[in-house]
């Protein structure tokens, strides 16, 4: 499939404006709607027509429209406990404008959610089908329950209008583009160890992590959108890695000499996470393929610069 027209929300985001870069790629016409509150226009590449709105207000848009890739939504830390109500309105309305406008142009739709859908998991490595271990109240739920609600949007337009849905759950992913400050925790480690700087890891730094490099996920999204699967499917890479162990290996790439430093754990913080993408192979035939220290010094190169 070769969509004509796109509509990416969200596409002067970090992982928007690769979105939109791969899409342009492809010879497809991309418009970026954003509110530009946490992305930057610098983030969207030349060719794209963009839109400045706020998908919690009905889109209006002129002309087809293929496909809709809905990933508007705050998702650093830094952005979501700042901003906690327009977090779960964009979530909400959010979800609903993007999912309604490719109702009314007969398009195909995929909404992003997240791991965080499964909190602290019980279930290791998690799967599509389980359910999650979520706290309603914790500082976190603004962007868990955010995500949940959207989920739960999508399969009723699939299920009341007949809209052609699908949902991937995107685990911790990383790469060119994510702010410094952006409160994440690959860029606040490189952040640290290029100023020279302790690199701050929260608790004991053994809970783990699942991290996937940003041209491997967009390659899985996108395939996600030539698909007619509804999911929801899970990309992320499954090595999982130690907190502490990608503090190291950011001091390594960096040719720092910072040293580490525990500090109090997060609330809520997950203990461990790495998606099961049995479902990805298999319906999508994808599978991410950039190591860990190769995506690293990568986003180094960048991030230096």
């Amino acid at each position: 499939m070769s969509p004509e027209r796109v509509v990416v929300t969200g596409g002067a985001g970090f992982l928007g404006s690769h979105v939109c870069d791969a899409l342009l790629r492809e010879g497809a016409q991309v418009v970026c709607v954003d509110s530009f509150r946490t992305g930057s226009r610098e983030n969207v590449p030349d060719g794209v027509t963009v839109v400045a709105a706020d998908v919690t207000r009905p889109l209006d848009l002129l002309g087809p429209v293929d496909l809709v890739l809905h990933l508007a939504c705050p998702a650093s830390p830094a952005d979501y406990l700042r901003m906690p109500v327009d977090t779960l309105r964009t979530g909400g309305f959010g979800t609903y404008h993007a999912l309604d406008l490719a109702r009314r142009k007969g398009a195909r739709v995929v909404v992003a959610s997240t791991s965080e859908v499964y909190g602290d998991p019980e279930e290791h490595p998690q799967r599509e089908s389980y359910w999650g271990h979520v706290n309603p109240i914790g500082p976190r739920s603004v962007y868990d329950e955010a995500k949940r609600f959207g989920e739960a949007m999508t399969v009723a337009f699939r299920a009341e209008h007949g809209v052609d849905a699908g949902i991937v759950r995107i685990f911790n992913t990383y790469g060119p583009r994510m702010r410094a400050h952006d409160g994440r925790m690959i860029p606040t480690f490189l952040r640290q160890a290029l100023a020279g700087e302790p690199l701050t890891v929260h608790g004991d730094g053994l809970q783990t992590r699942s991290l996937c490099y940003v041209d491997d996920l967009v390659r899985g999204l996108l395939a996600m959108a030539r698909s007619d699967h509804p999911g929801p499917i899970n990309l992320g890479n499954p090595d999982e890695v130690t907190v502490l162990d990608v503090a190291h290996r950011s001091i390594e790439v960096t040719g720092s000499a910072s040293e580490i430093r525990h500090v109090e754990s997060m609330v809520d913080d997950p203990r461990r996470r790495r998606p099961d993408i049995a479902l990805a192979q298999e319906v999508l035939g994808w599978q991410p393929r950039v190591p860990l220290e190769e995506g690293l010094r990568s986003f180094v190169r960048e991030f230096a610069g």
